[in-house]
């Protein structure tokens, strides 16, 4: 007597061995593919975003940026147009603030949050504080709401700063200086704190 097997338990056995097999054959290939995607290194950030603050007395200073390098660029009259707003920074608009009113030469600058800006040119910047501290760029930038606008005298050096520096500095409990280092200029102006 022989054993009749019916084609369709036939037919379904082959099958099952077949998915079984090209499962086990495709499982190391996406096991290998997932270690290739996560073992390459983060880029990193041409622009970082960071930030700096300090204390001058009771007064808190906080400046918000992002930090563009020069990556071997002529920046100011260059890259950055001379006697044309700037977003003193890169991306989102670079913004300061400060829980204590400030004077600076000579206006007073209440305490706020404000966007920063200025206006680069070859013998004098003008350093501007706007309302609208958070937009994109100088997209938004209006004069209109201009706060605050004062003159500085910008200083050459002769080493370069890479990346975009700002700097918060004590000069006693009721004085401090805000500065800018970029490419081989330097920008600073100094404040008092109003009692």
């Amino acid at each position: 007597m022989r054993l009749r097997i019916p084609f369709s338990l036939l037919l379904f056995t082959i099958l099952f061995v077949a998915c079984k097999q090209e499962k086990k054959e495709t499982e190391p290939i996406l096991e290998q593919s997932k270690t290739e995607t996560t073992s390459e290194p983060p880029k990193k950030a041409l622009s970082p975003h960071t930030s700096t603050m300090g204390m001058i007395g009771d007064a808190h200073i906080h400046i918000d940026y992002s930090s563009p390098g020069v990556r071997d660029r002529i920046i100011f009259g260059g890259l950055l147009a001379y006697d044309q707003v700037w977003q003193a920074g890169a991306h989102k608009a670079t913004w300061m603030e400060t829980n204590k009113d400030l004077i600076i030469s000579g206006k007073v600058l209440p305490a706020g949050k404000y966007g920063f800006f200025t206006i680069p040119s070859k013998d004098e910047w003008t350093v501007i504080f706007n309302s609208n501290w958070d937009q994109h760029g100088k997209d938004e930038y209006d004069e209109k709401d201009d706060v605050l606008r004062v003159k500085v005298k910008p200083k050459k050096s002769n080493e370069t700063t890479e990346h975009l520096e700002y700097k918060v500095d004590k000069i006693n409990d009721k004085e401090g200086s805000i500065s800018l280092a970029w490419e081989k200029v330097f920008v600073s102006f100094n404040f008092k704190v109003k009692q």
